[in-house]
């Protein structure tokens, strides 16, 4: 429970039509998952991310961060999010295929500074019975985003001949879902999705 889920998909499309143009673009992006709010693992996570848009553009970060949290939201939920965000984006074809290229692989190669430290410094604690079910619980709202809003996974099930179960493989293994839940509202559970429901700038 006290190891976030990170999410991470780096992609480049490319379409050619009948007359032979080619139509090219990258998108993707970097997103954490808490399930107990450590606020220095997220300014390490965001501040990596940022160092890697700021190489190539100053713009890239806030943009792309709001994107992320945008994106990310379980409208269903009240506009809850499914993490802290980090950054997504889509469409990205400028200035040229060079410089869109070499910004992509910077952030892949954000992901193992960003992430590691965070599970380095908390794969080892010990947690409670009611701490593991509240990370299934969140877990639970990690598929109902992929499952209900997420543009990949809806139009991978949507694909004629689509390996299901390749589409599926985001999800959780193991979620549950509780009626009626309820936490103190100084609770860290609470100090959580407080984030979730109105995100912070984080650097």
């Amino acid at each position: 429970p006290y190891v976030p889920t990170l999410h991470f998909n780096y992609r480049y499309f490319e379409l050619i039509d009948a007359d032979g143009k080619v139509h090219w673009w990258y998108g993707g992006g970097t997103d954490m998952t808490p399930y107990y709010l450590n606020e220095n693992d997220c300014k390490h996570f965001h501040l990596t991310l940022k160092k890697a848009c700021d190489k190539h553009d100053h713009s890239y970060y806030p943009k792309f961060k709001k994107w992320c949290d945008d994106y990310f939201n379980i409208t269903f939920r009240h506009n809850e999010r499914r993490g802290i965000g980090g950054i997504f984006f889509d469409d990205l074809n400028q200035p040229n295929q060079e410089e869109c290229f070499s910004f992509v692989k910077d952030c892949a190669n954000t992901v193992i500074p960003s992430y590691i430290p965070v599970v380095q410094s908390n794969y080892q604690r010990s947690y409670t019975t009611e701490e593991r079910d509240w990370q299934l619980l969140r877990r639970g709202r990690y598929a109902e985003f992929n499952l209900v809003l997420d543009r990949g996974t809806k139009f991978g099930l949507q694909t004629p001949g689509s390996r299901i179960e390749s589409i599926l493989m985001s999800l959780p293994p193991v979620a549950k879902w509780k009626y009626a839940w309820d936490y103190k509202a100084d609770s860290p559970e609470m100090k959580l999705m407080k984030v979730l429901k109105e995100p912070r700038e984080w650097v």
